[in-house]
């Protein structure tokens, strides 16, 4: 159990009235508090306190409480009764308080109105982050709408909202018998050297949205609607969002913190350790680097791990920590270090309530320390010796020791001693063509900043390249990333900042061409490799669509489309370094990649739907369903997978929508379904989505789009080709409401179960699977899909078993062995197996050859022999200890496969495979 401690009401007292004038000064004033302090009555006492600011004149109001409350708080703090937590929302609590009945009382003043519409009093710095202290000033924004702000009718409403400001800066700093209540600093406004006290909502939004600095951001980490409008000034902030949380990792960040710690160390020019004159708040290890150092990692991640994004100090390391971006050490260390120099410099505010941060000398030294109950003041310095030290080496770790410059790069001729010593083949030409990449010919490295950037991180990354299976492969599609990106700063500035994410880089480079390809289009998708979970596997449906929904800038269906392009694009990436890197089973990246399309397409259908409706109203009774088919429909896509999908419709299509502009029930649910296809497939601002193949519709291309589910039951029982019914072996209901998915349900299995001609149905798969073969050759050696005992084979024998319908003795299938007709071909093999229709032996082949498929998309496109880099992952995602390992097992597979093939169907398709080779 930890220490009991209890509250020290009469010491506290005493060293307040004998080392702190102002405390003493404010006790003699106030003898009613001072006598509910000597009770120990804290939180009466600071009642009491509140209780001030009810006189009616609002100056003497709020000085009379602050000075109670300054008081109240300060012996409760020597007390050891209020901890740091609760001193500084108690402070900043009073501040907003101040503030609010500030500018109302300046409103009322010019209008007679007890309103604040219209007036934005956005709280900055420590009032932002709820951290105030005793002699803090207030860095408030304050910000005007024109068309809400009260004013007489005489008043333009520009110089009423700076009347304003200035009345509200004198209730609050001016000094009259009853002392001031809050120091007041409004610098931290938009272009505060050109710029009105009051500035337009409008023109800080054009402020921060184009024209902000860097430290603007930091600064807008803690920004808080405090008083005033506060609901327009929540919503300004929500407005500027994107400014301050960029959606790429920001390791900008961390260079223009390094630049600003410079600039503060190099002009300060106090000590560098604690002793007299150190200041606690801008020295080595003090207040303002761990401040600095909780807010870069915010910036750096906070854009897309929405739980950093908090206002306090400690509660920022906190979250840090916890989510894994800082060691727990760290946080704790730095925390702890943060509360003991807030508390000393209260100490150093109390004594003479001055806005001081630095230690003084001499008996100074020591009144302060005893104030804080120390000996005297060497031990105070020891102890902040000791505290700062340890946060400093942090800090440093952080930005670099200082900001030390970065090395020249290296003359062509270094370069190429280099180059040859790693190994590379005619360095020398190498040598320049490296050299080449950073003299401007490359808009990613054409500024002076980015540049330097890629100095840093050249030696690192060629080193990578250098001991990866294909270095010049790496280096010509890095250079190829080069020659596509506008800017590669932040890339630079990543990769330099997480040197693991550099060995996946290369990975992808030398592996996988897709992802080096999707890559150079959207460099920003390495950052996903840093977010926490980003090679676990992406959650259920429901999760994905959630993370969609939350990524979209905007509350409109344009930005909820480029939202779910980004977190597909995201997940789809992730996805293949997991499978590149063998962190995952295919089969499961299978399903995760139809998880994820599954989420693109429900959202994008809701919110094409939505659209629409706005227009063009609904039809009563009728709804769109979505019908997926093919790897979609089996729940198992891979990274080259489009999306197999039938659109129809229920209810009456002869129905008439109850919008504006009404449109008959077939027309409306053909454009509905071509609107749909567009939104998963036309490019926007951020790219492509999915390839959407509706070809399986009935009829085809020559047919509607989307077709009533009446009509549709009635073409599959009367008019659909063999090949159609195989292909609703895989058929899954995608979208939909509960009552309309088992409509469409009933008619599938209506017709799957439908009785037929068994010798025309093996005749019929016979003679499709002879003419694919005819037409379809394979791609290479290890085209798992296309070789004869393939993925291809092992199908058709599923949906052939599936569409007869029968068990081994002629009998229909029963409802408990229904799981042989899932359009998951994993559990349709299974649920074969246990109707003694398959071999039980055969999941195994088609569970290698399904890893084949999704993994060799990346790695062997097309089925062609992978280069040995390629043929090793390929192996390893697969299970095997070596490439050959895993030939061994695919043609074991195949004749597993064709011994099926024969054994139902009648044929060898091995032989046949011969003679056709």
């Amino acid at each position: 159990m930890g220490e009991i401690h209890t509250a020290d009401w009469e010491g506290a007292l005493a060293r307040a009235r004998a080392h702190a004038p102002f405390l003493a000064r404010a006790l003699d004033r106030q003898p009613e508090l001072a006598g509910l302090l000597a009770s120990g009555d804290g939180e009466a006492a600071l009642g009491w306190a509140r209780a001030q600011g009810a006189h009616p004149d609002t100056e003497v109001a709020l000085r009379r409480e602050r000075l109670a409350l300054a008081a109240a708080l300060a012996v409760g703090d020597l007390a050891g009764a209020f901890p740091l937590a609760q001193v500084v929302a108690e402070l900043t609590a009073f501040a907003d308080r101040a503030l609010d009945r500030a500018i109302r009382t300046a409103i009322a003043e010019r209008t007679g109105e007890d309103s604040a519409d219209g007036f934005i009093a956005l709280a900055l710095g420590k009032q932002g982050a709820g951290e105030l202290n005793y002699s803090s000033d207030i860095d408030p924004i304050f910000l005007y709408d024109r068309e809400r702000l009260p004013r007489r009718s005489s008043d333009d409403p520009g110089e009423a909202a700076q009347r304003y400001a200035r009345r509200i800066v004198s209730l609050l700093s001016g000094n009259t018998d009853e002392g001031y209540a809050l120091r007041v600093d409004l610098r931290l406004r938009p272009a505060s050297e050109i710029s009105p006290l009051c500035v337009p909502v409008g023109a800080a939004l054009a402020h921060y949205q184009g024209q902000a600095l860097a430290w603007e951001r930091a600064a807008f980490t803690r920004a808080r609607a405090a008083a005033g409008d506060v609901a327009a000034g929540e919503a300004f902030l929500a407005n500027i969002r994107p400014f301050v949380w960029r959606s790429q990792l920001d390791f900008g960040a961390v260079e223009e913190i390094r630049a600003l710690t410079q600039r503060i160390r190099d002009s300060h020019a106090g000590p560098v350790v604690p002793g007299p004159h150190f200041d606690v708040k801008r020295g080595r290890g003090g207040i303002r680097e761990i401040e600095f150092y909780a807010q870069t990692h915010q910036l750096i991640h906070g854009g897309r791990d929405l739980g950093l994004r908090v206002r306090g100090t400690r509660a920022a390391l906190d979250a840090l920590a916890a989510a894994g971006w800082i060691a727990p050490d760290a946080a704790t260390t730095l925390g702890e270090t943060y509360d003991r120099l807030r508390a000393v410099e209260h100490r150093l505010q109390m004594v003479h309530d001055r806005q001081t941060h630095a230690l003084p000398e001499g008996a100074a030294l020591d009144n302060v320390a005893q104030l804080d109950g120390l000996a005297d003041g060497g031990a105070l310095v020891a102890q902040l010796t000791e505290l700062t030290g340890r946060s400093a080496r942090i800090y440093e770790q952080l930005i670099g020791a200082c900001a030390a410059a970065p090395a020249p790069a290296a003359q062509a001729s270094d370069l190429a001693q280099e180059l040859a010593a790693l190994g590379f083949e005619e360095p020398e030409t190498l040598a320049e063509r490296i050299e080449g990449w950073r003299d401007g010919r490359h808009a990613a490295i054409r500024s002076p900043q980015a540049v330097a950037a890629w100095d840093r991180l050249a030696p690192a990354l060629i080193r990578a390249m250098a001991a990866s299976d294909d270095p010049m492969r790496a280096v010509t599609r890095w250079e190829r990333i080069l020659e596509r990106v506008p800017t590669a700063i932040t890339t630079f500035r990543l990769l330099d900042a997480r040197p693991d994410l550099t060995q996946r880089l290369v990975a992808a480079l030398t592996l996988a061409p897709v992802l080096s390809d999707e890559l150079a289009r959207k460099p920003e998708l390495l950052d996903t490799l840093i977010d926490r979970g980003a090679l676990e596997l992406p959650g259920d449906r429901a999760a994905i669509m959630a993370r969609m929904r939350g990524a979209a800038v905007r509350d409109d269906y344009e930005a909820l489309l480029d939202a779910i392009r980004v977190i597909t694009g995201e997940i789809r990436f992730a996805l293949g370094i997991q499978l590149i890197e063998g962190l995952a089973d295919p089969l499961d990246i299978a399903r995760a990649l139809s998880r994820t399309a599954e989420a693109a397409l429900t959202l994008a259908a809701d919110a094409t739907a939505q659209e629409f409706a706005s227009k063009h109203g609904r039809i009563a009774g009728s709804e769109l369903l979505i019908l997926g088919l093919g790897r979609l429909g089996g729940g198992a896509l891979t990274h080259a997978s489009d999306l197999d999908i039938v659109y129809l419709f229920t209810g009456d299509f002869a129905g008439q929508s109850d919008g504006p502009r009404p449109l008959g029930g077939t027309v409306y649910f053909n454009r509905l379904a071509s609107r749909v296809s567009a939104a998963l497939s036309v490019p926007t601002a951020q790219g492509a989505l999915y390839e959407v193949d509706t070809r399986l519709r009935p009829q085809g291309n020559q047919g509607p789009l989307a077709v009533s589910c009446e009509a549709f039951g009635k073409y599959q029982r009367e008019a659909a080709w063999t090949w159609e019914h195989m292909a609703l072996t895989r058929a899954r209901v995608l979208y939909g409401s509960a009552e309309a998915r088992a409509e469409l349900e009933g008619v599938l299995a209506e017709v799957l179960r439908a009785p037929r001609d068994k010798a025309m149905l093996r005749d019929a798969v016979l003679s499709m699977r002879a003419e694919m073969a005819r037409h379809k050759q394979p791609g290479g050696p290890i085209d798992a899909k296309l070789m004869r005992g393939g993925l291809v084979d092992c199908e058709f024998l599923v949906h052939y078993l599936q569409l007869k319908g029968e068990t081994a003795s002629g009998a229909p299938l029963a409802e408990a062995q229904l799981a042989a007709l899932d359009p998951d071909l994993a559990v349709a093999l299974g649920g074969l197996a246990a109707a003694g229709l398959l071999p039980a032996d055969l999941a195994g082949p088609h569970a290698l050859m399904s890893r084949m498929l999704v993994a060799g998309r990346l790695l062997a496109p097309d089925g062609r022999e992978p280069p040995p880099s390629g043929a090793r992952a390929l192996a390893r995602a697969c299970g095997y200890d070596h490439y050959g390992a895993l030939l061994d097992a695919f043609g074991a597979a195949r004749h597993s496969v064709a011994q099926a093939w024969k054994q139902i169907l009648g044929t060898d398709i091995l032989e046949s495979e011969q003679e056709t080779d």
